[in-house]
C-alpha cells in the first residue's frame, strides 16, 4: 500500500478533515508509542498503520479495504 492509498482510506473512513486529526493524535501502541502520522513519517509500512487504526477505532472489516468505487456509466 502507498501512502496515498492510506490516505484515501483514512478520508473515506473518517472525513478528509477528522482523518488528519486522527493521524496526528491517536498513539498506536504496536508503533512504539506513536501516532499514525509519525509512523508513516518514519517509514512504517502504510498497511499496518492503517490495520492498527481499524482496530483501535473498530472499524468493521467490511469497510477495511476501502469502499466500492464504481467508473461512472
Amino acid at each position: 500500500m502507498r501512502n496515498s492509498d492510506f490516505w484515501r482510506l483514512m478520508e473515506d473512513e473518517f472525513g478528509a478533515g477528522y482523518a488528519h486529526v486522527l493521524a496526528d493524535d491517536l498513539v498506536l501502541p504496536g508503533f512504539g508509542g506513536r501516532t499514525a502520522a509519525r509512523a508513516l513519517r518514519d517509514g512504517s509500512d502504510p498497511r499496518e498503520v492503517w490495520l492498527a487504526i481499524c482496530e483501535m477505532q473498530e472499524v468493521p472489516q467490511s469497510r477495511r479495504l476501502g469502499r466500492d468505487v464504481k467508473p461512472p456509466r
